[in-house]
């Protein structure tokens, strides 16, 4: 067991912003904040992942925005933005933004992206997932350059979330710039992915407690399955409401389980 089981638990729900009216979405992000999360997130994509491909859908950032305004106590962020999409000293002034509208509640979620079809539409080179990765290494510390400089600065040193479990490049990001590492898997493949995480941190003279390790649980029993993460480190679970409909009970029975947990 890591020293990052001291961190309390903290439950997130990705709100995935497709096959619904933004009306729907706000009124999921309420809700949501209401039954108390911890932590709101949506995803960067320009077409739902699910369903009907050619689906209702909207832009991350701008909802972002929208719900800095419209929520008071719960983090935001994207689960996660794709580095491919913006210049990186324009993001970083964007996460500016978005934390000074929220009053210093923004995560700044990010990955080297993956869909393609987001690629090809809207005229981005897809490349290679190698190539995206070394993207991304390049673009971390432009942002944090950019970060530093602008005017005003943030309410607060935004937490930076990187998204993924590549084992050689991925991590390795992780031990240099995250705040938060969010991965996906069962406590099986968690568990390796942590092990090497530590080790990059080895490597990099970094104190592996400083990151918070993130999980997606979907639908997952939080009794079984929580408690399995929970031996590993993990101290931030994210759970899924898609639309249409947006079912709030996995949210619900996490919610009461982070409660025993922290009493």
């Amino acid at each position: 067991m890591t020293s990052a089981t001291t961190r309390p638990v903290r439950i997130g729900l990705q709100i995935q912003p497709q096959h619904a009216d933004y009306a729907k979405i706000r009124q999921v992000a309420a809700e949501a904040e209401e039954l108390g999360a911890d932590i709101l997130f949506n995803w960067d994509h320009f077409y739902p992942l699910f369903g009907e491909p050619e689906g209702k859908h909207f832009e991350c950032w701008t909802m972002l925005g929208a719900w800095a305004e419209a929520t008071s106590r719960v983090e935001i962020g994207a689960l996660v933005t794709c580095n491919s999409y913006r210049n990186p000293e324009l993001l970083a002034d964007m996460a500016r933004t978005v934390d000074n509208i929220s009053d210093g509640r923004l995560i700044l979620g990010i990955g080297s992206g993956w869909f393609e079809k987001d690629y090809d539409e809207y005229g981005y080179e897809f490349g290679t997932a190698g190539g995206r990765l070394d993207n991304l290494a390049e673009s971390l510390p432009r942002i944090e350059s950019r970060l530093a400089k602008l005017n005003p600065q943030p309410v607060r040193k935004i937490p930076v979330l990187i998204g993924g479990g590549g084992e050689k490049k991925t991590l390795k990001l992780v031990a240099k710039h995250a705040d938060i590492w969010h991965g996906f898997g069962d406590p099986e493949v968690v568990s390796r992915k942590v092990k090497i995480l530590d080790q990059h941190c080895a490597d990099v003279g970094r104190d592996p407690s400083e990151i918070e390790r993130s999980v997606g649980v979907g639908d997952g029993d939080p009794e079984v399955l929580g408690t399995q993460l929970r031996e590993l480190g993990v101290s931030l679970f994210t759970a899924n409401a898609g639309g249409p409909d947006f079912d709030l009970g996995p949210l619900r029975r996490w919610i009461e389980w982070r409660d025993k947990q922290n009493a």
